[in-house]
């Protein structure tokens, strides 16, 4: 089966066409690199606005059947950044583990990586994961979870996603 993995730019500019979309291409570009496994993407490019973000995210977790979905955006401490909190109404399970883990990471390139607000969570049998907007950010925050994200569809009841290990080795348990 092949796993679908939505990718949500979160962006006022970008969604009116007036800035282009960096995030996007740059997580899709992370994923084409890392995983082994056939997938697809299911991409969107949306307003900082909590009832339409809220609206795609439940659409491409229970609609398009999407396993994993990232979002770039909307997590810093501005009026508008609002991608955390539509996460946290649609979930069913907060994971505040990758949160915390993406901006210790974070941390060791800049230190405003602080005032960043992503987390993640589980609707379903579909992972949440909010990063941060600027693509190079989106890299070592992605670097830095995607060891336990396979593991964590896995019991989510998801598909099986395989990356190559040379570039992001995933971590799941010895079988007995």
């Amino acid at each position: 089966m092949k796993a679908k993995i939505g990718f949500v730019t979160v962006s006022d500019r970008a969604s009116r066409g007036e800035y282009e979309d960096l995030g996007g291409p740059a997580m899709a570009a992370w994923f084409e690199r890392v995983l082994s496994s056939e997938w697809e993407a299911v991409e969107r490019v949306i307003p900082d606005e909590q009832a339409g973000i809220e609206a795609i995210l439940k659409e491409l977790a229970d609609d398009e059947g999407c396993c994993l979905i990232v979002t770039t955006g909307g997590t810093g401490p501005t009026v508008r950044d609002v991608t955390p909190e539509a996460t946290e109404t649609v979930c069913e399970k907060m994971l505040p583990g990758f949160g915390e883990l993406m901006r210790q990471a974070s941390l060791k390139f800049v230190p405003t990586a602080i005032l960043s607000r992503q987390t993640a969570g589980i609707r379903g049998c579909c992972l949440m994961i909010n990063l941060p907007g600027k693509p190079s950010a989106i890299d070592d925050c992605l670097n830095a979870v995607f060891p336990a994200v396979p593991y964590c569809i896995d019991l989510i009841k998801g598909p099986f996603l395989e990356s190559n290990p040379d570039i992001c080795p995933v971590f799941r348990p010895k079988k007995k």
